[in-house]
């Protein structure tokens, strides 16, 4: 694998190949980077728009996909009506532009089949985008990891990638998706109607029958403090907590 932390991480411009829309707000684009590009589950990429004034906005989005899986990597970009670049990307962009970017970037939230579990997975809304990838993985290599998914999202509609979710968990034994919507009525007895809480977290925790090894937990600011107050409030030891933020 390519030492992204040693080598040098240089700005290229990537074609998008492909356009899925994923919910009524985000959509998945599919970039092919000019250059080799390796990445590990969990990390992101910057973006930058260069406007024909000279003014660039940049912001950075997880990676999607799985590692090794082909030469496209996928962004999941959530439309944000007061951003920069996310309605570029919605209202503008299209299959075929070339958009600046350079990565992958970070590597503290980073998980992979050989770091073993059990896996405690924690996403509110587009912040599941990383865990996907690390789901996609697992599932990719079949792994032996027990990894479970607590999902938050207002309604099952607004959740994306939630079918292909469900069909990884009628496919591989060792991985559970739990359901938290706000504002839906869940359709699985499995699931929850109400915001994440301790009784949730610590029900969760349950499921594994052994203490997770590695917990992730992504979403927005107040989303990740909640969840992480939550896990530790369960008996979590704060040092296998890793978080991403948004917003």
């Amino acid at each position: 694998m390519i030492d992204t932390i040693n080598r040098e991480i240089r700005w290229q411009e990537a074609r998008i190949t492909r356009i899925v829309p994923r919910t009524k707000t985000l959509s998945s684009f599919f970039f092919l980077p000019p250059e080799p590009f390796t990445h590990r589950a969990g990390q992101h990429v910057d973006v930058r728009l260069t406007a024909p004034d000279g003014y660039t906005a940049q912001r950075s989005y997880s990676i999607a996909s799985a590692p090794d899986t082909g030469p496209e990597i996928e962004l999941a970009i959530d439309r944000l009506d007061d951003g920069e670049v996310s309605p570029f990307f919605h209202d503008v962009a299209q299959a075929g532009d070339d958009i600046e970017l350079r990565g992958p970037l970070g590597g503290h939230f980073v998980w992979s089949p050989a770091n073993g579990g059990p896996l405690l997975l924690v996403g509110g809304g587009s912040g599941v985008v990383p865990l996907l990838a690390m789901v996609r993985q697992g599932f990719r290599e079949k792994s032996e990891a027990r990894v479970v998914l607590l999902f938050s999202a207002r309604t099952a509609a607004e959740a994306p990638f939630l079918d292909e979710l469900l069909a990884i968990e009628r496919e591989w034994p060792n991985f559970t998706l739990r359901l938290a919507l706000t504002r839906d009525t869940p359709s699985r007895a499995s699931d929850y109607g109400r915001r994440i809480d301790g009784p949730i977290i610590s029900e969760t925790i349950r499921t594994f029958g052994a203490a997770p090894k590695h917990v992730f937990i992504c979403g927005s600011n107040a989303f990740v403090n909640v969840a992480a107050d939550r896990a530790v409030e369960a008996g979590l030891p704060a040092e296998i907590i890793r978080t991403e933020r948004y917003g």
